[in-house]
């Protein structure tokens, strides 16, 4: 069996990267903006957690109406252009809370094109190069964050753009990433007899909802990037607080984006559950670590290590959940996981600017616990059999 990747991972991957490029625009500076609108340290948890749990909310549904009507792209393109135009609406707030609610209504859109596009890229690449092909889209997705980052970077420092000028530019450039969608083909099917709207999740294995449990604990210790770019910003001097955190979240997207791809390589040959393993671990010790960093070089250090854990876990987690699940239902599986992971973000988001309120240092101790804690889950509850051989495996039995 050929490992085929299809073309609509590298269409989808175009159009990711240029969703991307206008997202990590504004998420570098997101932080600093709105301390400078009036929030603190719980506001920017509070948002991150909200933006990430509202938007998931659509996410099972959305998964699921696309395995209902057979079709996935409507949700895709509906999904970029809702976050577009919301985008738009950024550089007209003028205090926190106008903030606390754009955000989640720009991720609806995120909620309304994750689940299909990822079941789009599951049916796009062969059985054994599924983990390559998330890999790929990851990557693309990533670079798209490296460009989008160091663009908003240049604009602040070499330009000197104030940031609403900058919000604008990256809205406009989120415009662009609905034009490749056009050329996405997908095999149309018939409508399904059931006429329901609600999805049901009675159809799920047993073992997809063992690692939907684990990556929800998980997903309850991974707090929002936001609380790294706060530190960072608070290790170096008032002229460059806004700066060199904008550098060192391209840093992170720099090493994501490196990693993504031999992480679906190394998922397709290994096995899902010990990549997963290995990122969990690898997310536990950089919280260890930035709780307890006080110089640029151990920062810079962590937040590598950091975008190493995301190129490991990412696309890994999502590959997993199309292993454990049949194909006419993957859509709702993948709906359900990004939902119940991003619900998960709200109690993290406030448990972690809550506890910044006492102490960062305990906010990065907070994810090395859960960090730790889904380890173990993951190592005793998952096995690998469940989703059967890895397809390495397969490949060794195959030709005995």
């Amino acid at each position: 069996m050929s490992k085929r990747i299809g073309s609509n991972i590298l269409l989808l991957g175009l159009v990711s990267f240029l969703a991307d490029t206008s997202t990590h625009m504004i998420k570098p500076i997101l932080p600093v903006f709105i301390a400078a609108l009036g929030g603190g340290g719980l506001a920017v948890g509070v948002i991150g957690g909200l933006t990430e749990s509202v938007a998931s909310l659509l996410k099972v549904f959305s998964g699921y109406w696309s395995d209902r009507i057979k079709r996935r792209k409507p949700f895709v393109f509906l999904g970029y252009l809702t976050s577009a135009a919301v985008k738009l609406l950024f550089p007209l707030a003028t205090a926190w809370p106008h903030i606390l609610v754009l955000m989640p209504a720009e991720r609806v859109g995120k909620g309304l094109r994750d689940a299909p596009r990822d079941a789009i890229i599951a049916a796009s690449a062969d059985e054994r190069a599924r983990g390559r092909g998330f890999g790929i889209h990851r990557a693309m997705d990533t670079s798209g964050a490296i460009l989008g980052s160091l663009l908003a970077f240049i604009l602040i420092t070499t330009l000197a753009m104030p940031t609403r000028s900058v919000l604008v530019i990256a809205a406009l450039v989120a415009f662009t990433s609905v034009i490749p969608l056009f050329a996405v083909r997908e095999k149309k099917g018939s409508v399904a007899q059931t006429k329901t709207l609600r999805p049901s999740l009675r159809g799920l294995p047993r073992p997809f909802y063992l690692f939907l449990a684990v990556a929800t604990v998980f997903s309850l210790g991974n707090f929002t990037y936001m609380f790294l770019i706060l530190r960072a910003g608070q290790l170096f001097a008032p002229e460059l607080s806004m700066a060199m955190p904008v550098l060192l979240y391209a840093l992170i997207n720099v090493t994501y984006a490196v990693f993504s791809v031999p992480s679906g390589i190394l998922s397709d040959r290994i096995g899902r559950k010990k990549v997963l393993l290995l990122g969990y671990a690898l997310f536990a010790l950089t919280c260890v670590g930035l709780a307890f960093v006080r110089g640029w070089p151990g920062l810079v250090a962590f937040f590598a290590l950091y975008g190493i854990f995301r190129a490991l876990t990412d696309g890994t987690q999502r590959a997993f959940v199309a292993d454990l699940t049949p194909a006419e239902v993957r859509g709702t599986a993948l709906g359900a996981f990004h939902t119940a992971t991003g619900l998960a973000a709200l109690p993290a988001g406030i448990a972690a600017g809550a506890l910044w309120r006492i102490s960062w240092q305990w906010t990065f101790l907070y994810g090395a616990v859960l960090g730790f804690v889904a380890m173990i889950l993951l190592a005793l509850l998952c096995r690998p059999h469940d989703a059967g051989p890895s397809p390495a495996q397969q490949g060794e039995q195959n030709t005995t």
